[in-house]
């Protein structure tokens, strides 16, 4: 993904929704807070696409797309 899509994607409330809850799941994992940069690298590299496929179908197709 490009910036562009990264930046679109992180104005998306129900993404920073996904990403609070993945924060909280991989702190209470690891025994401390991992903080909301590590929990946001890792939620983008790991579920954006997935989620950008079934929650933002045209966006997802675009990038898919340009590949």
């Amino acid at each position: 993904m490009k910036i562009n899509d990264l930046r679109l994607l992180l104005k998306d409330k129900r993404v920073m929704e996904e990403i609070n809850k993945h924060l909280w799941i991989e702190s209470q994992k690891a025994g401390y807070n991992i903080g909301l940069e590590k929990a946001t690298d890792e939620w983008l590299n790991l579920y954006a696409m997935e989620w950008m496929k079934y929650n933002m179908p045209e966006q997802y197709a675009k990038i898919k797309n340009r590949k």
